[in-house]
């Protein structure tokens, strides 16, 4: 695997497609303000509820832990700006700022956490992107006036690979590295940056809406590559927590041998919601008893059965499409009988449905072919530092195209007779796959870190 990690001076968007970018790479402490030349040693975990960081070299709180200068994250003190990115920092009189995409961690045990960002500075205005764990986007592009503050609240999933003292969910060797398995709740900064604050609160009373996929709905923990599943975050009030354990070349039966559904059944409750979308890698399954109507149709029934004898609202989604069109523009049709063999064990079991193939079929064909190309990784060769030949992906979407994605499952919510959609935030736009959104007007900042090469399955 060929992986690059350098730093930019500019945060680029997908709108601007000739820049790159590039990067990569116990709890609070009360009453303490942290210097460059503090011993990390004389540092005292504490495992309160909540945790508050308040920045600034003239901020005077003692109730709360003070950083007055960019530290570095490390386990000893549990917290800092991390993955190279502190020299990106300055620290204001009330404030940090960034000149480059910075990120600031906090070592957590697992489990679901309200995040609370108070931003602002009374010297300039303020544009913060803010993303979680592995991008998964929960601030976009928020703008706060010159003497303004405004706390944004989000919610953020930590999980690890424990089930029980037995058992643990495997991971492939690509997934042992991402910022979704450490054992941190990290938060990714971009753009005109003025943080004031950042508090951290234990939640065990969110609904959780777990998710169960492929590549097209995972956390892809690095640019170029997105999945609809990291953008849905976005949309969801204070109430919702999103638990995406989604990998990238994942059929049914593998997200099951790899214990990941017995992981989600270890912890979700009534009330809460499994979202299963597969087909893509489950296609390639052959040989007697597999196929669509086989153990593909099995497997959904085993999965929305179990999510439902736990008191959880499972909720199918068909495959997206791949981007292949026939000369006469029309979207040819490549994942054979899956989609209806889906929403036939839909209909047989009473379960929720969301037809993103329909959607995306419909919203390929309303682009057309050349401007499709834009919402996919899609980008001639030396358009990133190292990539000496094209990208040229039809399954695998862009920041653009997975937010597009999300907004076709958000429409499916919607149409449904479930209590999910009274938490799509108001704000959120209705949409409709005939009419989309097209990429001049995408402006979200990339990541920081990024890998030329694809995600498994396509």
């Amino acid at each position: 695997m060929v992986k690059i990690s350098t730093f930019l001076s500019m945060v680029i968007c997908l709108a601007m497609p000739n820049q790159f970018f590039a990067m990569h790479s116990n709890l609070l402490v009360k009453n303490a303000v942290y210097s460059s030349s503090e011993n990390k040693n004389d540092s005292v975990k504490n495992n309160a509820a909540s945790q508050l960081f308040v920045f600034g070299n003239s901020a005077k709180n003692k109730k709360n832990t003070l950083i007055n200068n960019a530290l570095v994250y490390d386990d000893t003190k549990g917290f800092g700006f991390d993955f190279n990115s502190a020299s990106n920092v300055k620290i204001n009189a009330n404030s940090f700022s960034i000149t480059k995409p910075a990120y600031f961690s906090i070592a957590v045990p697992e489990g679901n956490y309200q995040v609370e960002v108070t931003i602002g500075s009374a010297e300039k205005d303020s544009k913060v992107t803010i993303k979680a764990e592995s991008r998964r986007l929960m601030l976009n592009e928020f703008a706060v006036k010159k003497g303004q503050k405004i706390t944004q609240t989000f919610n953020v999933n930590v999980r690890n690979i424990k089930i029980d003292d037995q058992t643990n969910i495997s991971l492939k060797d690509r997934e042992k590295e991402i910022l979704n398995w450490d054992h941190k709740l990290t938060l990714e900064f971009l753009g005109e940056v003025s943080i004031q604050s950042i508090k951290i609160t234990r939640k065990d009373n969110l609904t959780v809406v777990y998710l169960a996929g492929d590549s097209t709905v995972t956390d892809q923990d690095v640019e170029p590559w997105a999945s609809w599943g990291q953008f849905i975050t976005n949309y969801f009030d204070q109430n919702i927590v999103v638990a995406n354990y989604a990998y990238s070349g994942s059929s049914l039966s593998s997200f099951k041998g790899a214990n990941r559904l017995k992981k989600i059944l270890s912890e979700i409750k009534k009330g809460d919601y499994l979202f299963v979308e597969f087909g893509h890698n489950d296609e390639k399954i052959k040989g007697e008893g597999n196929g669509a109507f086989g153990s593909y149709s099995t497997l959904l029934t085993e999965f929305v059965n179990s999510a439902k004898e736990k008191g959880a609202i499972p909720v199918l989604v068909t495959p997206t499409q791949r981007r292949f069109f026939n000369e006469n523009g029309t979207l040819k049709e490549t994942h054979g009988e899956f989609p209806a063999a889906m929403r036939a064990v839909a209909q047989k079991n009473n379960i929720a449905l969301i037809d993103v193939t329909k959607m995306t079929t419909e919203l390929y064909e309303t682009w057309g072919d050349e401007p499709s190309r834009k919402a996919f990784v899609q980008y001639p060769a030396n358009t990133f530092p190292g990539q000496e030949k094209a990208l040229d992906d039809n399954t695998h979407f862009n920041g653009f195209g997975a937010n597009e994605i999300a907004f076709c499952v958000l429409k499916g919510i919607r149409e449904l007779d479930i209590p999910l959609k009274k938490h799509i935030k108001k704000e959120t736009p209705d949409y409709n796959p005939k009419k989309p959104n097209f990429i001049s007007s995408w402006t979200l900042p990339m990541s920081a870190r990024f890998e030329i090469v694809k995600p498994d399955g396509n």
